[in-house]
């Protein structure tokens, strides 16, 4: 379908800090082919009314677990500890892929309506995820989860490998997988270095938790004498391309070994605020020029999957922690939310900004709203005003996926009763 976007205000995400005002867009074939006047030789099939909106790249959740939407507001007000080994894992032992596959249809039709286009989802039953991600229509990179089992150290590197011959760039190349030990707390060096060895084979990159929390530092410092990314780094992950999620208690030399490497940090603002993990040094990471990028995390560490939180937090937590208003300007933290994202899922080619030539993942969001009058500065608002709520239309991969706060291709009603229902059936087993 051939779309023209008439008379918008667009904010391109593309490093120059512009905003181009009420102009054209066209979508060909799936790509953004035209931004400017109107063309008379461009044929269309749609035509979308661009008055009082804004147009931007589409949201980029560089760290979840979609899954994890059936615990949300199950277990709260704990650390992270006792979170995990009291609540979720016990819990999660008994999930099925029924139930991951209607938890991630919940979590992907959420993160649809608040604006996300792609994510980066850990968790298992990955095929599950990869069904609801044909059905939604987004853009994602799958990765299985992998803790270490002893007595069965093969099974989940096995199935990671069968993931990526089955769904790597699959459904038009909107699928990519990844290799995704959990943390370097529940895997042995021995068996971090399969995991890396795997990603090697697949030449593909890693999705890991590293230094979340102060205790995790510490033991880590404890048991190899070295903080977390400091062991990984010395076992040869970063020769890979690695996205580690959270990034909160890290050193100077820590992020010195983050720069020189390319790593790619996922900043989940929420998830650390709730569980008290602290505040990761985004402003320090970005001043070196690293890609720091944003997430959710899972729905019951945060407990949304909304990332416009995520980005209104991200340009706020920093500049309270840091006692400097300029740590993370707005525009910083729309980087984060979009093209950051998109390096760090190795997608930059392709979305994160809006560019002739690029894919047409992108969001509308509805400017007539109180809280977004008057209109003095559009940056301003999308990182310090515009909630989840205010996203009107999207389109991934030049499709409409939602129009006017309608969903196009979720049966939200017929998911909220699934979820419910599966959730019911698992708190009795």
């Amino acid at each position: 379908m051939n779309i023209l976007i008439k008379d918008i205000d667009i904010i391109p995400v593309n490093r120059k800090d512009e905003i181009l005002k009420s102009t054209n867009l066209y979508i060909q074939k799936g790509r953004i082919s035209h931004i400017g006047n109107l063309r008379e030789d461009i044929k269309v099939d749609k035509k979308i009314d661009g008055k009082n909106k804004l147009l931007m790249p589409g949201l980029i959740n560089s760290h979840t677990h979609l899954g994890m939407s059936l615990l949300r507001n199950f277990a709260d007000d704990m650390n992270l500890t006792d979170w995990l080994t009291k609540k979720i894992w016990p819990m999660e032992a008994k999930l099925n892929g029924e139930d991951i596959y209607w938890g991630s249809l919940l979590s992907m039709g959420e993160m649809i309506m608040t604006g996300t286009t792609s994510f980066c989802d850990m968790y298992f039953f990955m095929d599950e995820v990869g069904r609801a991600l044909e059905n939604s229509g987004m853009r994602g990179v799958l990765t299985r989860g992998i803790i270490e089992d002893p007595k069965n150290p093969k099974e989940k590197l096995n199935e990671t490998k069968e993931l990526y011959k089955k769904w790597n760039n699959s459904l038009n190349e909107k699928v990519k997988v990844m290799v995704a030990p959990h943390a370097p707390y529940t895997c042995s060096p021995e068996f971090l270095i399969k995991t890396i060895e795997l990603s090697e084979e697949l030449n593909t990159g890693i999705h890991i938790h590293l230094s979340e929390t102060k205790k995790e530092v510490e033991d880590s410092f404890k048991l190899y004498g070295k903080s977390p990314i400091k062991h990984v780094y010395d076992l040869g992950m970063f020769n890979s391309h690695t996205i580690a999620a959270h990034c909160v208690h890290i050193s100077d030399e820590d992020i010195d070994i983050l720069m020189e490497n390319n790593v790619y940090p996922v900043n989940n603002p929420a998830s650390n605020l709730k569980l008290a993990s602290g505040f990761a040094p985004v402003s320090k990471m970005l001043k070196k020029g690293i890609k720091v990028s944003l997430g959710t995390d899972g729905a019951s560490s945060n407990n949304n999957l909304d990332m416009f939180k995520e980005l209104n937090l991200a340009s706020l937590v920093n500049k309270a922690v840091d006692l400097e208003p300029l740590s993370v300007p707005a525009i910083k933290a729309i980087e984060m939310a979009t093209l950051n994202g998109a390096f760090a899922l190795g997608l930059e080619k392709e979305v994160g900004s809006i560019e002739v030539g690029k894919k047409a993942d992108m969001i509308l969001i509805d400017m007539d709203k109180p809280h977004l009058y008057p209109k003095h500065n559009l940056v301003s608002a999308i990182s310090y005003s515009v909630n989840g709520t205010d996203v009107d239309t999207v389109i991934i991969d030049g499709n409409i996926v939602m129009e006017n706060r309608e969903l196009k291709t979720l049966d939200m009603e017929k998911i909220k009763y699934m979820t419910e229902k599966r959730t019911k059936d698992l708190l009795n087993r």
